[in-house]
């Protein structure tokens, strides 16, 4: 006599998670400059490279981002600051608005340059080249300069 086969079973309905839980945010570390990733609502991050504890902005902190000047390490601070002082070399970087600067090419190796408005050179950071920008010089000062 045949034996009568069981229906598949009903596959679980898939886990949603609250909208909240798992959600992540980022920083970097304040030790070893990796970028870290924290879970919502952490008020410090252990790194597992370097075992530095980073303190984590409070929520609603809006965090902006510059190349530092002198070592070319990205950077990361609180959007509004006047300077930031690089943890790798120390140097002091003017933390700009976006609508304070302005971007030219090198004269000479052509590596995308910022520099603030009102600014009449800019020297790279890369080949040492000074690149004229900003206000053309006036035809007394060309005479001067030939």
């Amino acid at each position: 006599m045949p034996v009568p086969l069981a229906p598949y079973p009903t596959p679980p309905a898939p886990y949603t998670p609250p909208s909240n839980a798992g959600a992540q945010s980022q920083l970097v570390c304040s030790g070893c400059r990796n970028l870290l990733l924290y879970p919502v609502g952490a008020t410090s991050v252990c790194c597992a490279v370097c075992n530095a504890v980073t303190a984590v902005p409070p929520p609603g902190t809006e965090m902006a981002q510059l190349v530092c000047g002198g070592c070319h390490t990205l950077l990361m601070y609180i959007r509004g600051a006047t300077s930031v002082q690089c943890s790798c070399c120390h140097t002091v970087n003017l933390a700009l608005e976006a609508n304070q600067v302005a971007h030219v090419n090198c004269g000479n190796c052509m590596m995308l340059l910022m520099y603030q408005y009102g600014a009449r050179s800019v020297k790279c950071a890369v080949c040492n080249f000074v690149t004229s920008v900003g206000v053309p010089t006036s035809t007394a000062e060309q005479k001067f300069n030939n």
